[in-house]
């Protein structure tokens, strides 16, 4: 006979012993704000998992033609990446004074090492493959080289726009997918005669420049609470801090946002 498992519970589905011994102060004796900079940390990348999750599924739907379901998915999203900005103001509760406590026994921990941020940024697009380097772990690495090589959520969606009847150029689909997305002024009159034709596209488009919005209110809020927080100093990790995060305040989709100067 086969031993009998125990039912599933709250704490075995959610693995809760697991998870909660995972917060482990590394200042001796543990600083109090340092748990809150683990936890808000960790809460991050679970999120991002989630994200990325969500994103290879709107990305399936584009490929089925399921507009609907794209457009509720990446709804869903976007909900998401509200929490993601939430959170920060959690973090700026933390002074300064309380995060020096302890940030030099951070050593080179920096969120610049989050493979899982990189990912969500090449799955929308924004791909260097420069950033590959900071990555000698083998399954960091081969996950981000994944996404480097395939399609971005963009290019699943210039597929969609073909798949609906519109006439994206060739070179455009036809484009080093490794290359971060750039902006086009073809592309941006298929999307205006689209706006002014098809409601269904525009509430999918909306949906997108909703998580691009997004994405980008979470790296302003993210460099403005890191400049609250430790000025012009340099980042963890000998990271550039908040020179280097104010270069990353750009759109994942340029098209979207540039199209409306010729509406």
């Amino acid at each position: 006979m086969s031993e009998q498992q125990d039912p599933i519970n709250y704490q075995s589905l959610a693995m809760l012993p697991e998870l909660l011994s995972l917060q482990r102060p590394i200042s001796d004796p543990p600083e109090h704000d340092e748990m809150l900079f683990i936890i808000v940390h960790q809460v991050h990348e679970l999120w991002f998992k989630a994200l990325l999750h969500e994103l290879d599924r709107v990305r399936e739907l584009l490929t089925a033609g399921d507009e609907a379901r794209t457009a509720a998915t990446l709804k869903r999203v976007r909900a998401i990446v509200k929490v993601l900005v939430g959170q920060l103001d959690i973090l700026e509760t933390m002074t300064p004074v309380e995060f020096e406590s302890f940030r030099d026994h951070l050593e080179t921990a920096s969120g610049f090492q989050s493979s899982q941020f990189r990912e969500l940024e090449f799955a929308l697009g924004m791909k260097r493959a420069a950033v590959l380097e900071a990555f000698p772990d083998p399954g960091e690495r081969g996950r981000l080289e994944r996404r480097l090589a395939e399609p971005s959520l963009w290019d699943a969606f210039l597929r969609f726009l073909v798949h609906n009847g519109y006439e994206v150029p060739e070179r455009v689909l036809a484009r080093d997918l490794t290359q971060p997305v750039a902006s086009d002024a073809e592309v941006q009159r298929v999307l205006a005669e689209a706006y002014r034709a098809d409601p269904a596209l525009v509430n999918l488009c909306e949906c997108l420049v909703d998580l691009d919005e997004g994405f980008q209110e979470w790296r302003y809020r993210h460099l403005k609470m890191t400049e609250r927080t430790i000025g012009n100093k340099p980042g963890t990790g000998d990271s550039a801090g908040v020179a280097y995060l104010a270069s990353t305040l750009k759109p994942a989709f340029p098209d979207l946002w540039e199209m409306r100067t010729a509406l």
